[in-house]
C-alpha cells in the first residue's frame, strides 16, 4: 500500500495542497483499484497506470474543490475513524456477534482440493436512482482453488476469464487453502494479519490507525464474499467486524431477495455513503450486500446483492 500511496506525493507540485478528506477518498478509489487489479491483473489497464488513474481522479477534485469524505450522520471528517473502542456502536456489535455465533452453529467445515473448483452463483440487482428502473444479473463463477488453473468469474453478466496464476501473484481473499487456514482465528489477530501486507503482524489493534481499520473492514468484507472458509474463519471474521471502531447497525433494510434485515456499515475513516453488509433481523444469518455507484456518463444507481449456492466441484463449469 506504501508504493500507491507515493502516487499522492508525486502529485504536481504547483497543486493545491490535499485536504484529508480528499486523501482519504483517494485511499478509499485506490484501496478499490487495487483489489480489482489484483484479481484482474491481464484485463483493462496495467496496476500502475490504473492506480495512477484513480488517484489522479481524486485529486484533480480535490483541486476543484469538489472531492469531500462520505461520512454517515454529519460525522466530522477530521476525526473520522478515530473513534474510541468504548464508543463501538453496541448494536452493531450485538449483530455481528450473533452472526458469529450463527456461523459457529449453521456451517459445516470443508475442505476443498488444490484441483477443484470452488463454484458460486451470486444474484445483483441493480436500481437506477433516477428512473427506478431495475436490471438484474445472475453472476455464476468457477475459482481455481489453488489458482493453477484457468477461472472463470462473471460481473455484472459480463464474463472474464482469470489465467492461472503466475509465481508470485496472489488475490485477496487467498484462493490457496493453505493460506486461508494460515490466517488467524483470534479476531484480535486477524485484524492486523489482514491489514499487514505480509499476511502475518505482530501489531496490536490498538496501534492502528483510521485508514488501517477502513481496510480491515474492507477486507474483511471481501473474505465474506468468499464462500468457502476454513472452520472457524466466517465466525472469526463477524467478530472481527465487530472490533471495528465506527461500524454501526442500520435497521429496517431489506435483500436483494426482499429478506428484512439489519445493515452494518462502517463510518470511519474513508467511509463509502450507503455501502454495508446485510444481515437477518432475527438470526443474524449473513443475506448479502449493499452499495452506491455511479457510471461515467453520471448515471447513479443502487446496488444488492447475495449469493443463492456454492459448492466444491471437480471441473469449470461443472454445476452442483
Amino acid at each position: 500500500m506504501t508504493d500507491e500511496l507515493e502516487l499522492l506525493r508525486d502529485w504536481d507540485a504547483d497543486a493545491s495542497p490535499l485536504t484529508e478528506p480528499a486523501r482519504a477518498q483517494a485511499r478509499h478509489r485506490l484501496l478499490n483499484t487495487i483489489t480489482r487489479t489484483e484479481r484482474h491483473p491481464d484485463t483493462g489497464l496495467g496496476r500502475r497506470r490504473a492506480l495512477r488513474l484513480a488517484t489522479a481522479g481524486v485529486v484533480a477534485m480535490a483541486i476543484t474543490g469538489t472531492a469531500v469524505l462520505i461520512t454517515s450522520e454529519g460525522e466530522d471528517p477530521d476525526r473520522a475513524g478515530t473513534v474510541a473502542p468504548q464508543m463501538r456502536n453496541a448494536a452493531a456489535a450485538k449483530v455481528l456477534k450473533g452472526a458469529a455465533a450463527y456461523a459457529g452453529d449453521q456451517e459445516t467445515p470443508v475442505a476443498p482440493r488444490g484441483d477443484q473448483f470452488i463454484y458460486s452463483k451470486r444474484i445483483i440487482k441493480e436500481r437506477d436512482r433516477k428512473t427506478g428502473k431495475v436490471k438484474t444479473f445472475v453472476d455464476v463463477n468457477w475459482d481455481s482453488v489453488d489458482g493453477s488453473k484457468r477461472s472463470l468469474t462473471m460481473e455484472r453478466g459480463n464474463v472474464i476469464w482469470e489465467e492461472p496464476m503466475k509465481d508470485g501473484g496472489s488475490v485477496w481473499p487467498p484462493r490457496e487453502w493453505s493460506k486461508l487456514k494460515k490466517l488467524p482465528t483470534d479476531p484480535e489477530k486477524l485484524v492486523p494479519a489482514i491489514v499487514s501486507a505480509r499476511g502475518t503482524t505482530d501489531q496490536s489493534i490498538d496501534d492502528l490507525s483510521g485508514f488501517d481499520w477502513f481496510r480491515a473492514y474492507f477486507l474483511l468484507g471481501e473474505l465474506l464474499k468468499h464462500p468457502v472458509l476454513p472452520p472457524g474463519m466466517r465466525a472469526a471474521a463477524y467478530e472481527a467486524l465487530a472490533l471495528v471502531p465506527g461500524v454501526k447497525a442500520i435497521p429496517g433494510v431489506k435483500d436483494s431477495a426482499g429478506r428484512p434485515g439489519v445493515g452494518i456499515a462502517y463510518t470511519g475513516q474513508g467511509a463509502q455513503k450507503g455501502s454495508y453488509l446485510i444481515f437477518d433481523a432475527e438470526s443474524y444469518e449473513f443475506l448479502g450486500f449493499r452499495s452506491e455507484g455511479s457510471t461515467a456518463s453520471g448515471r447513479t444507481y443502487v446496488q444488492l446483492s447475495h449469493t443463492v449456492e456454492w459448492a466444491i466441484v471437480d471441473r469449470l463449469k461443472q454445476r452442483p
